[in-house]
């Protein structure tokens, strides 16, 4: 099943962020892809704020992963230069850590995702507005969606 929640700023994105993020535990892993610049850095922002992170947050496009300390860690991936890239740069040791990761384009390294995780898709529908979808793979990110009352 797929949840779906339209966003009419990048505020509301934010704030949904950091309201999904008082939900999760260690070791959960998010998927983001959307098109560029339909938020999924905005998104990344206010889930790092829902954790207590208290630095910047910006996309690790050139560096492929930024970590960050708050309640959790949390790993934030951007692997769009993987693109036909079959460079394993061992993201397993990532997605079995006790850290929240959030991976954007996360399609480019399907092979190495575990197979639960959250699955989110941003697409932009006008300047403002996005359309969220959320497809949970697991019975913890099936809970997850229930308990965020979409």
């Amino acid at each position: 099943m797929t949840y779906t929640k339209m966003l009419n700023s990048p505020e509301e994105t934010e704030n949904f962020a950091i309201c999904l993020a008082k939900l999760l535990k260690s070791g959960d892993l998010l998927t983001l892809e959307g098109d560029l610049g339909a938020g999924k850095t905005t998104f990344t922002k206010g889930l790092a704020k829902g954790l207590g992170i208290q630095r910047m947050v910006n996309s690790p496009t050139f560096t492929l992963l930024k970590q960050y300390s708050g309640r959790l860690e949390l790993n934030h991936f951007d692997v769009y230069r993987l693109e036909n890239s079959d460079e394993d740069i061992g993201f397993e040791e990532f997605f079995t850590s006790d850290a929240v990761t959030v991976v954007e384009w996360a399609r480019f390294i399907e092979e190495y995702l575990p197979k639960e995780r959250l699955e989110i898709t941003i697409n932009r529908q006008s300047d403002q507005e996005r359309k969220m979808s959320l497809t949970p793979i697991g019975r913890r990110y099936e809970n997850l969606c229930r308990e965020l009352n979409l």
